[in-house]
């Protein structure tokens, strides 16, 4: 049988003095849904009034007795989440910056093993990560012009430019 967890009158009245310093409504939500179960409240009455589902209005209790009021008050996402600094990543590509500048060509392959090797781990391409890491300093992908390979030559194309004739306006 799953565990049943009861706030007590001490946690209700930490829960209030909460919701009176809060200024976001996101939080507040859920300090409300708390207080409704402090209040004896059903998870179904809950859902109902607070627009939540009642088993999110379960998971919310049972981390909030689990946890505590940080858990349901802090801000659980972070901001930066690269793997490596701005100068790490600098110092991965280094070695192919001067590379490029010889006039080499270099392929995001062997950058792509280069971070991995210095991450300690395997980079996942469908993300676009390395290439995330390559606009962030500044490299992009340079191409030639296409051409199509049975394309008229230049003398060709000058003389079907001669023998056109051009309409009277």
């Amino acid at each position: 049988m799953a565990k049943r967890y009861e706030i007590t009158a001490e946690q209700k009245e930490e829960l209030e003095r909460e919701r009176k310093k809060n200024k976001k409504k996101r939080i507040e939500k859920r300090l409300r849904a708390l207080v409704l179960r402090a209040e004896g409240k059903t998870y179904e009455e809950i859902g109902k009034i607070s627009g939540y589902h009642p088993s999110y209005v379960s998971q919310l209790v049972s981390k909030y007795c689990r946890q505590g009021l940080s858990a349901i008050v802090d801000n659980q996402y972070k901001g930066n989440h690269r793997n490596l600094s701005v100068a790490q990543e600098e110092a991965v590509l280094e070695p192919f910056k001067k590379a490029a500048q010889d006039g080499q060509i270099v392929e995001v392959s062997a950058i792509r093993a280069a971070y991995e090797e210095k991450l300690g781990r395997s980079v996942e391409s469908s993300h676009g990560q390395i290439y995330n890491v390559l606009q962030r300093h500044g490299w992009r992908k340079v191409m030639p012009r296409s051409k199509h390979p049975k394309r008229a030559s230049e003398e060709e194309i000058e003389a079907s430019k001669k023998l056109t004739v051009k309409s009277e306006n």
